[in-house]
C-alpha cells in the first residue's frame, strides 16, 4: 500500500486517482467497441494515468481483451519502435518467457528477433531486431497484434505514449503511410495513441495532408474542476489522520490552475507541513518552497525567452485580453502588432502558453507563480 497520499510524476494509482468519469466512460466504450482514440492535452494533465486505469478497468471485466501498453518517449527510430511494439505486443498477450519464444517464431517467421532473460523473467526481458530484415519484411511487425488477436480469438488495445516521436523519425511521413496503412485495416485491434506535445499531435491527426488525418476518435481532456480537486484532497488529508477544510483544499488546486500535476506536488508540500489541520498559512507556505524548488529550471526557462517575450507573458498575466492592441502594446513594450502574433506562435510552439478560443494563458502555472514573484515583483 501507498503510504503517500498523493503522487505526481508517475502514473496515479487507484488510490491517487480521481474524476475523470466522463473521459473513464468514453474511453471504456472505445476500448470495448474497436475504436482508434487519439487523447490531446497539455503535459501532466493525466493521459497516461487515465490510459493506465481505464485499461485496468477493462481488463478487468472484459477476459477477451487484453491492452498493450507502450513508451514512446525515447524511440528515435523506425527500427526502435518496431522493436517496442513487438515487445509490447508479446508481453501483453503472452504469461510466460517461453511463449514470447513460439510467439516470436509462429508469426515473425521471416525475422530472428534476439530475446534475453535476465533473473525476473517478465521484467527483464529484452527484445531485439535485425533492422535489415526488419526493413524488408516490416508487415509481419506492423500486423503482428492484428495476426495474434485473431488467432486467439481475442481484441487487444494498443496504446502509444509520446507518439509524437514519429514525426521526428527520418522519413517520417513515409513511415506514417506505412502504419496507417497497415492499422486502419485490423479487426482485432484497435489504438489508443496520445503524448506530451499536443501541438505535434494535433498537426499529426488533424491536418487533411497527414497520413493519420481522421484516424479516431480525438478526445480533449481538459482539466479536472476546482471542487473534485477539494473533495479529493480533502479525503485524502483524512485517510492519513489530518484535516483540511474543504475551501482550502479547493484554494491550493486553484493556486495551481488545477493542474493536475502540481496540485498532487503541492498538496503533498502542505501535508508534509501539517501536524493535525492544514491551514492556508501551511498552503502558502508549501508553495513558496515548491516555487524555490523549481526556480533553477525556471531560471534557465526564462533566461532563454527574449525581453518583450517576458513582457509579452507579463501581459498575459495581467489579464489583458487585447494583445494588439496599441494601449496593451505601449504599456508593456511589445512593438508591433506583427510582433505580437509571432511572440505567440513562438510561445505556443515552445509550449509556454497555450492558444484556444477563449484566449492565452501560461501552461506551467508553477513558472507563472515563480515569474509573478521572482520577475515581476507581485
Amino acid at each position: 500500500m501507498d503510504s503517500m497520499p498523493f503522487a505526481f510524476g508517475r502514473t496515479a494509482s487507484e488510490a491517487h486517482f480521481t474524476d475523470r468519469d466522463e473521459e473513464r466512460a468514453r474511453l471504456r466504450r472505445n476500448f470495448g467497441s474497436g475504436v482508434n482514440t487519439i487523447i490531446v492535452s497539455p503535459r501532466r494533465w493525466g493521459k497516461s494515468s487515465l490510459v493506465a486505469r481505464v485499461a485496468q478497468e477493462v481488463t478487468a471485466s472484459e477476459h477477451d481483451i487484453k491492452v498493450c501498453l507502450i513508451d514512446a518517449f525515447n524511440v528515435r527510430d523506425e527500427a526502435g519502435f518496431y522493436a517496442q511494439l513487438v515487445r509490447g505486443v508479446l508481453q501483453a498477450t503472452s504469461t510466460k518467457w517461453e511463449e514470447w519464444v513460439q510467439v516470436a517464431k509462429q508469426f515473425l517467421g521471416h525475422l530472428r528477433p534476439t530475446i534475453s532473460v535476465g533473473d525476473a523473467i517478465a521484467s527483464s526481458i529484452t527484445f531485439d531486431l535485425d533492422w535489415e530484415q526488419a526493413q524488408q519484411t516490416p508487415d509481419e511487425i506492423l500486423d503482428l497484434a492484428e495476426n495474434i488477436a485473431a488467432e486467439r480469438d481475442i481484441r487487444l488495445v494498443v496504446c502509444v505514449d509520446e507518439f509524437q516521436a514519429i514525426a521526428d523519425f527520418k522519413e517520417s511521413l513515409a513511415f506514417q503511410r506505412k502504419l496507417r496503412s497497415h492499422w486502419q485495416a485490423h479487426q482485432h485491434v484497435c489504438y489508443c495513441l496520445y503524448g506530451s506535445k499536443r501541438h505535434m499531435l494535433i498537426d499529426i491527426f488533424t491536418d487533411p495532408s497527414m497520413p493519420f488525418y481522421r484516424f479516431g476518435d480525438v478526445m480533449t481532456l481538459g482539466k479536472i474542476g476546482n471542487t473534485d480537486w477539494g473533495d479529493f484532497i480533502v479525503d485524502r488529508f483524512a485517510a492519513t489522520g489530518k484535516t483540511i477544510p474543504v475551501q482550502v483544499a479547493r484554494d491550493l488546486a486553484a493556486l495551481v490552475d488545477n493542474h493536475s500535476y502540481y496540485v498532487q506536488q503541492l498538496a503533498l508540500q502542505a501535508w508534509f507541513r501539517t501536524k493535525k489541520a492544514c491551514t492556508p498559512a501551511i498552503v502558502d507556505a508549501a508553495i513558496s518552497e515548491l516555487a524555490d524548488q523549481l526556480g533553477l529550471g525556471f531560471v534557465s526557462l526564462a533566461g532563454s525567452l527574449s525581453a518583450k517575450q517576458l513582457s509579452f507573458l507579463h501581459a498575459v498575466m495581467d489579464g489583458e485580453t487585447e494583445l494588439s492592441s496599441q494601449l496593451v502594446l505601449t504599456r508593456y513594450r511589445l512593438g508591433t502588432s506583427a510582433n505580437v502574433v509571432r511572440m505567440r506562435q513562438t510561445l505556443a510552439a515552445k509550449e509556454i502558453i497555450d492558444v484556444t478560443p477563449s484566449g492565452v494563458e501560461i501552461l506551467d502555472p508553477m513558472f507563472a507563480f515563480w515569474l509573478r514573484r521572482d520577475c515581476f515583483g507581485r
